[in-house]
């Protein structure tokens, strides 16, 4: 499993903050911390929208790639801005991600993953998320024929089923369904694709203290269809040990109990 730190996102105050100071120093050592708590790679976003990007991510992107060789995950909505920062990556990043809105820059998106032989998030929905897997899988296939036609093979693509708040209402029913989704596109895919979430958004909205807890038990949960990156809190200790258990039992790594305890 690929581990994707999110922890570098729009509401990390002092990530921003030192975006906005262009203050290389801290942005270095809070990267730092995130590849020694075990992140493989790190998803990079610099607003939530894409506003100002074009300046912001290249920056980001230039100074991680100045002192790490750790791969990165170009998290826009301003493909102008990813046109800018994938060239700067020292090896193909992974772009996250391109949908069926037809507000997004789709189509100049996987252009640019094309170009530059990168990887790309193709994420089911469509201004929402859809509630059923039938709606869930017929997005994603549309999506993986648009990538197909532009020359990017199965192997380059991460599908993600879309994640929502558990609290949210019908949250519970599209969860099963992004469970199956992930099962789904294991069994039919030929050649096979990567599967990817972000695991954390499930628990958006609920008390502080239950997060780590709900983001590990969905973690697992996903991962038992087949999930093959997980965007985590690197940070949080409790989802690493899941993460480190996870892994041991698909013989990724040599089990030590002194690495739990």
């Amino acid at each position: 499993m690929i581990v994707i730190a999110e922890n570098l996102n729009a509401r990390n105050s002092a990530y921003i903050k030192a975006v906005a100071a262009q203050d290389k120093k801290e942005i270095v050592r809070m990267a730092g911390m995130l590849t020694d708590a075990g992140a493989e790679m790190l998803n990079i976003q610099c607003s939530a929208d894409g506003s100002g990007d074009e300046k912001t991510l290249p920056f980001v992107v230039e100074t991680l790639q100045e002192k790490a060789d750790t791969g990165l995950c170009i998290d826009s909505r301003n493909a102008a801005a990813i046109k800018k920062a994938v060239p700067l990556c020292k090896k193909p990043p992974l772009i996250n991600f391109v949908s069926a809105d037809e507000n997004e820059p789709t189509e100049e998106i996987i252009e640019i993953a094309s170009r530059y032989k990168a990887g790309i998030v193709l994420r089911a929905s469509r201004g929402t998320v859809p509630v059923s897997l039938e709606a869930k899988m017929q997005i994603l296939y549309d999506l993986i024929e648009q990538a197909n036609s532009a020359d990017i093979p199965n192997e380059r693509i991460f599908a993600d089923p879309s994640v929502v708040h558990l609290g949210g209402g019908i949250g519970q029913e599209h969860l099963v369904n992004a469970h199956r989704c992930i099962l789904v596109l294991k069994e039919i895919m030929d050649p096979p694709l990567k599967t990817v979430s972000w695991v954390s958004n499930i628990s958006t909205g609920t008390p502080q203290n239950l997060k780590p807890m709900i983001n590990a038990a969905f973690l697992t949960y996903l991962c038992g269809a087949g999930l093959d990156a997980a965007m985590i809190d690197v940070l949080d200790p409790f989802t690493r040990k899941f993460v480190y258990l996870i892994k041991s039992f698909r013989d990724e790594i040599v089990f030590s109990p002194a690495a739990i305890s």
